[in-house]
């Protein structure tokens, strides 16, 4: 009987999606779930939620809530992060959009990204040592942002198997598939890199080279219109990106730059994005007491999540290929050794199985190499509690080094310091 932990169990679109995979899974009927968050209101309607998901669902799976978190990981055999540590939209987004950073997401990248890292990979950090006293034998899959940063400091700090977990590969293959006219199930791709900025190095239909149909496409206004910056990325450097426009405009010194520029690939401004993201989590949060506390029968279909897949996969022993984040151990061979990379992976009883990708073309690994200096920095900075390693990865991220003069990113980085207050006291 597996012991599955959802760390973050607040989470009212991660933690529900996940719930709703594992009441799919026959091998998870009697499994036994831990709900653990700080937010005592959260989890209680997680766990109300849940209860109501397993009983209307039939299985026989064992809800458990705690506040305390080695008590819901103790004997666990899959730990699934989702936490989120301090986010402050006036620290990260607001305080560079002064100085003229202009983050579409800033949660994985750029400024916000880097402070974001040096609040939430700490905590990882201790999950996992957490891990390794009281649960010896678990699987972390990791759903906390910034991805690829604290990926690459759990791997420097633990022994833990982990893979890092993201849906870009689902969602781009699907739009991918609508911006020819197939339908989704026809299409395969074979996709590397680095999270974010993973690349379709193949993308087939039925077994054939589907680019010349991609690159057609694109000429259509009305599709390019709908992901201008992936597009113009695919025409100047050959292929396409896992990231969305708007999140991979800030990965880039392109695109976020100057007003014009902004408005000719149609980008939205950092505070219609903001109001659009809270607006979601507002809706699915209503939606979500709405369902705890409703008489109607909860149902349950399978999302496009990796982590239940894997979870079945190493419960059932039936195989399955995903895109996951892992240590660069010969896997990407012009990518930063040891760093974090995204590429396909075989999951099976015995564990995890990634896939060498050999070279990038070397545009692709150029432009990924750009954002690993800033991962790697602030990796650096979290492990030996560094602050001016923290400056330096801010200080070569492409956007702000676009944007900003040295002293200009310098006053920048001072004053989101400055406003954490005491939050980064371990840093010196």
């Amino acid at each position: 009987m597996a012991k599955i932990s959802l760390i973050g169990a607040g989470s009212v679109v991660f933690a529900r999606r996940l719930l709703q995979d594992i009441v799919c899974v026959p091998e998870l009927s009697d499994a036994t779930v831990s709900l653990m968050d700080t937010d005592p209101e959260r989890l209680a309607l997680m766990s109300k939620f849940a209860n109501k998901l397993v009983r209307d669902t039939g299985t026989n799976i064992k809800v458990e809530t705690t506040p305390d978190r080695r008590e819901a990981l103790d004997g666990s055999d899959y730990v699934l992060t989702t936490i989120r540590v301090g986010d402050s939209f006036e620290r990260d987004i607001a305080i560079p959009l002064k100085y003229g950073v202009d983050q579409s997401v800033g949660d994985t990248v750029g400024p916000g990204g880097v402070f974001k890292a040096l609040r939430t990979a700490p905590v990882l950090i201790d999950i996992c040592e957490d891990i390794e006293d009281v649960a010896p034998n678990a699987t972390l899959l990791n759903y906390t942002n910034p991805m690829a940063i604290t990926c690459w400091a759990i791997a420097e700090s633990t022994d833990v198997p982990t893979i890092g977990l993201c849906h870009s590969v689902q969602h781009t293959t699907a739009e991918l598939a609508d911006y020819i006219g197939v339908s989704e199930d026809r299409v395969k791709g074979w996709v590397a890199g680095i999270n974010h900025l993973a690349w379709f190095l193949r993308f087939e239909v039925d077994g054939q080279d589907a680019y010349p149909q991609l690159f057609e496409a694109m000429e259509n206004p009305e599709i390019f219109s709908q992901d201008t910056v992936r597009f113009e990325v695919m025409k100047q450097f050959g292929y396409f990106v896992t990231e969305s426009t708007r999140h991979m405009s800030e990965y880039t010194p392109y695109f976020r730059t100057n007003e014009e520029t902004i408005e000719d690939f149609n980008l939205n401004q950092i505070r219609q994005d903001l109001q659009r993201r809270t607006a979601r989590v507002d809706d699915h949060y209503t939606q979500l007491v709405e369902d705890a506390n409703s008489d109607r029968i909860l149902t349950s279909d399978r999302s496009e999540e990796y982590a239940c897949r894997i979870i079945e996969a190493m419960e059932s022993d039936r195989p399955v290929v995903i895109n996951g984040n892992v240590r660069n151990e010969g896997l990407i061979d012009n990518l930063l050794d040891l760093s974090s990379v995204e590429v396909p992976i075989l999951i099976d009883k015995l564990g995890f199985h990634p896939m060498a990708v050999g070279e990038l073309p070397g545009q692709l690994a150029a432009l990924s190499r750009s954002n690993q200096a800033v991962q790697q920095l602030a990796t650096q900075a979290i492990l030996d509690g560094d602050k001016e390693a923290a400056f330096h990865a801010i200080a070569l991220d492409p956007l702000t080094s676009a944007v900003l003069s040295l002293g200009e990113i310098r006053a920048m980085f001072d004053e989101m310091w400055t406003a954490h207050g005491t939050e980064l006291a371990a840093y010196s």
